[in-house]
């Protein structure tokens, strides 16, 4: 590998300047105040919404607290609105090439980063083509697609280019999860569990199933969705996965109003105890972003796709499990859409 992996970033939204800073140097000033003061940005890192996960002290706000991968180096960047990739320029000390198509993130570099803050995946396709034509390794951000069908015509086409491919969400990842999973012996036989999600959307509802087979694996078998004039609730049933809890798992996806940085909270209930994790801590999801950073290393040396691919493309077949429970009323099985 060379020193330093060539990046082409895909959408400069929020998530891609999050990835960004764990990947390569950035001014931290500029990540704080990239703009003059302007209540019509497009993203909230335009208004420091990045800088304040990664620069936690007030007293300097260029004194790093999150973590740092390094290795690589953003050499292109694109994104719908010209003037915000024109500011990710300037953000990110390797000053990247601003390109007029997203065809040309995939040129002369190492990886394509598709980022994805609040969309549903419908564009992926579209945009992960052209880098895996070329044999271009690609990391999509949640979600890895709109439908199942999707996924996997991206995953033929990275298998048939020898491009290695990779879509994660960073719950699927979050240091604080895998510790509170370790404390589920604990409560006795598990019994049952809640989790309060990030609404319904696809970009909310798959960090919450991401959270879900972090903590208890993989294998959701049914979705049925409850839902009322003020809340929607999604819950999913396991058939054969003896870590998972006995009466399956309820997501609180759409509660009111929350600032997503606090909406994740897990509550699991025991035989003999009930623990709880209130709430993840906003700071806690840079920690998170940084393991997926090392699997994306981890396959650009192997050449191999993660085997937590495995887990996004059941996390999508839930989503469609839950749209359709949600038009019908009725229960709806996962590997129908597997």
């Amino acid at each position: 590998m060379p020193d330093k992996t060539r990046v082409g970033l895909i959408r400069c939204d929020s998530h891609g300047l999050w990835y960004a800073a764990l990947m390569a140097q950035v001014d931290p000033l500029l990540l704080k105040n990239p703009r003059p003061y302007d209540p019509d940005i497009k993203y909230s890192w335009e208004g420091g919404g990045v800088h304040r996960f990664f620069y936690t002290n007030y007293g300097d706000p260029t004194l790093r607290t999150a973590p740092y991968v390094g290795g690589f180096e953003i050499t292109r960047v694109w994104d719908v609105h010209p003037e915000v990739a024109e500011e990710t320029s300037r953000v990110l000390c390797d000053r990247p090439m601003v390109c007029d198509t997203p065809d040309q993130c995939s040129d002369d570099v190492d990886l394509v980063f598709i980022a994805d803050c609040n969309w549903d995946g419908e564009d992926h396709v579209e945009l992960a083509t052209p880098g895996l034509e070329k044999g271009v390794p690609t990391f999509i951000d949640k979600p890895l697609a709109f439908t199942v069908g999707e996924c996997r015509q991206l995953i033929e086409l990275a298998a048939r280019k020898k491009a290695p491919l990779f879509s994660a969400s960073i719950l699927r990842f979050e240091p604080t999860v895998a510790r509170f999973r370790n404390r589920i012996p604990e409560v006795g036989q598990l019994n049952f569990a809640t989790l309060n999600g990030a609404g319904t959307a696809p970009a909310g509802l798959i960090h919450t199933i991401s959270a879900t087979q972090h903590l208890f694996g993989t294998g959701v078998s049914t979705v049925e969705v409850m839902s009322t004039a003020k809340q929607t609730s999604v819950w999913l049933d396991y058939d054969n996965n003896p870590r998972a809890p006995a009466n399956g798992v309820m997501i609180h996806a759409d509660t009111g109003t929350r600032c997503f940085p606090g909406a994740i909270g897990i509550s699991l209930i025991g035989t003999e105890d009930d623990i709880d994790l209130r709430n993840l801590g906003s700071h806690q999801y840079p920690w998170g972003a940084a393991e997926i950073v090392r699997r994306i290393q981890q396959m650009l040396v192997t050449g191999k796709n993660p085997a937590e691919l495995d887990d996004m493309v059941e996390g999508i077949a839930t989503l469609e499990a839950f749209r359709a429970a949600q038009a019908t009323g009725k229960p709806a099985r996962v590997a129908d859409f597997l």
